[in-house]
């Protein structure tokens, strides 16, 4: 809850005290200021479909208030049963209104973001690159070129008071997710008006004591049907200890592409999704790209290119950056990967094929059967959960065996450094910024038994400890056993 909205709730709370109590008439002149405080609401903070009930509550009591103030002094005496008939339904429904009007935004709250645990501020910028020489064999448009977004968050030198971008540039994201998910366009609208710990296009920072003026880069791969920006605390939290994230948003993966055009692409619909991801794994499966036209080796080799093309892109501009940004600040030598779910799955894929990654991160996912055959020749860490979890969340014995087994089996054949992560109790929304969207999550269990914040902690503490380790040479006790401070993880380490 805001903390506008929280004086609103505590407005509406006291002005139906004031309408309801046995207080001296003088005092309820005070009822309106729960209208005062909605309208003021609406204008600074931003209106909400979850407030509406705290609206309707306000204009209420003001309204009843209103025709208290006009109304004759003295009823007939025949007419006492009905005023306290009316009295009593009055005081019911109003405290109905209260409780709607304070549990709405609090189970679909606009969330925050913790600031940033490193020593570095954030900066970020999106940029609209396109493919000339390949075509988006994803596209019903056969003349298509491969267009992608790609947000960049860095290191940057922005005081404090620099305005915060917002969580997503397009809101209509959210509308795109809850209609792919079965809910009503707007049950997710509210993200709208999350704000991040970022600065868009604010300087990036310069050298610090012991720090090159170069900053490594991370290549961040979204989930199906997912969006660029669903894992920033993950990425907040490496930017701020001085790593450049380069997060791709895959059209016709991602829950809803926009343009700078305003051109828009959404994924198909879930079960098509899943037919072209499970062609990466059955090759001899059926699964159409939306044009048409058969798509040899599923989806996941399509989007592993993406990430040869945005390395490609990354180096121009270190080059030359347009925007004035991120020109000579790109440590292009070193390089790694991180993604969830489909985005990890890709990760292995892109690392398999693509040398300039130097360490892979893939978190909760299963690999293809080109990485298992052929493994992973860089140092390489997963992070998940045990199959018990899996099974507790309601994946089929098939999938957690898929999903288990792969991952164990390029780790067994690790000729690099690999870690294997397990959290039990945490579902696949806790590897995302979505557990943090709403407690709901909890109540309808789709997130597990590992708090949001704690979820969070790990994924984050164990990120960092791989990358540094293995981009900046830096010691990383945490990845040599347990850990003290996270006696719930699982570690395996090879060699």
């Amino acid at each position: 809850m805001r903390p506008l909205e929280a004086v609103l709730v505590t407005a509406d709370l006291l002005a139906f005290l004031l309408l309801v109590g046995p207080v001296p008439r003088g005092l309820r002149r005070a009822v309106p200021a729960a209208l005062a405080a909605a309208v003021a609401q609406a204008l600074l903070e931003g209106p909400r479909w979850q407030v509406i009930p705290a609206y309707a509550l306000a204009a209420a009591v003001t309204a009843a208030w209103l025709r208290r103030a006009v109304a004759p002094a003295r009823r007939p005496v025949g007419r006492t049963r009905f005023r306290r008939l009316a009295t009593a339904v009055t005081a019911v429904l109003g405290a109905a209104g209260l409780i709607v009007s304070a549990a709405a935004p609090i189970l679909l709250p606009v969330f925050s973001f913790p600031p940033p645990a490193g020593p570095h501020r954030i900066g970020t910028a999106t940029y609209h690159w396109t493919d000339d020489g390949r075509p988006d064999v994803l596209a019903a448009d056969p003349r298509a070129r491969r267009e992608l977004m790609v947000q960049i968050w860095y290191p940057a030198a922005d005081g404090p008071s620099a305005p915060r971008a917002p969580y997503v540039q397009d809101g209509d994201v959210f509308v795109a997710m809850a209609h792919l998910a079965g809910a009503p366009g707007l049950t997710f609208t509210h993200l709208r008006h999350v704000t991040t710990n970022a600065s868009a296009s604010a300087p990036v920072a310069g050298a610090g004591v012991g720090e090159r003026s170069r900053h490594p880069v991370l290549i961040f791969l979204e989930g199906a049907m997912g969006f660029r920006q669903m894992n920033t605390f993950q990425v907040e939290h490496l930017v701020s200890h001085g790593y450049v994230v380069a997060a791709v948003d895959h059209p016709h993966a991602a829950a809803s592409v926009r343009f700078p055009d305003g051109r828009r692409t959404a994924a198909p619909p879930p079960d098509r999704l899943k037919a072209l991801i499970d062609r990466s794994f059955d090759p001899a499966g059926t699964a159409p790209a939306p044009g048409g036209q058969a798509l040899d080796g599923g989806l996941v080799p399509q989007l592993a290119r993406d990430v040869a093309f945005v390395l490609d892109r990354l180096t121009a501009l270190d080059r030359a950056d347009p925007a004035g940004l991120l020109t000579g600040r790109l440590d292009l030598d070193r390089i790694g990967a991180f993604g969830v779910s489909l985005g990890g799955i890709v990760t292995g894929e892109a690392c398999r094929a693509e040398p300039r990654l130097r360490a892979c991160l893939m978190m909760d996912t299963r690999m293809t059967p080109g990485v298992v055959r052929d493994g992973l020749d860089r140092p390489s860490m997963w992070i998940t959960r045990d199959a018990a979890t899996m099974r507790r969340e309601g994946w089929s014995p098939e999938e957690v065996a898929q999903h288990q087994n792969s991952m164990r089996a390029v780790f067994a054949k690790r000729p690099a450094d690999g870690y294997l992560v397990r959290v039990p109790g945490m579902f696949h929304a806790d590897f995302t910024d979505v557990s943090s969207w709403s407690p709901l999550l909890s109540l309808l269990g789709l997130t597990g038994s590992v708090p949001a914040e704690r979820g969070h902690a790990i994924l984050n503490a164990y990120s960092l400890a791989f990358f540094d380790r293995h981009l900046r040479n830096r010691p990383a006790p945490l990845l040599d056993g347990p850990a003290r401070d996270y006696p719930e993880v699982l570690l395996e380490t090879r060699p």
